[in-house]
């Protein structure tokens, strides 16, 4: 599914009574709404980043893994990296 910008009715970000984390909701035209937890958000941020502000990246896969070793105040569930992309995973140099 791709979701174009004229699909989006409205977005809210916020921190919900009782919350400590930020959630955004998209709704869409259609009246589908989409709820992302602060977690989700920052890995599409970072996702977002890791290849706009690269100058050969043109991909990155962020894929879930349960972790038993970790830093404090991460939760188990992360993101990480797909390391079989390689350093420089552009799909091809700019010519």
């Amino acid at each position: 599914m791709i979701i174009p910008n004229e699909a989006i009715k409205e977005l809210t970000a916020e921190i919900p009574d009782g919350h400590k984390h930020i959630r955004i909701t998209l709704s869409l035209q259609d009246g589908m709404a989409f709820t992302f937890q602060e977690a989700t958000i920052a890995n599409l941020v970072r996702a977002y980043l890791a290849v706009k502000t690269h100058p050969t990246n043109t991909k990155i896969r962020l894929k879930g893994a349960r972790l038993e070793r970790r830093k404090q105040g991460y939760a188990e569930w992360q993101l990480l990296e797909d390391e079989s992309l390689g350093q420089g995973s552009a799909d091809k140099p700019a010519s």
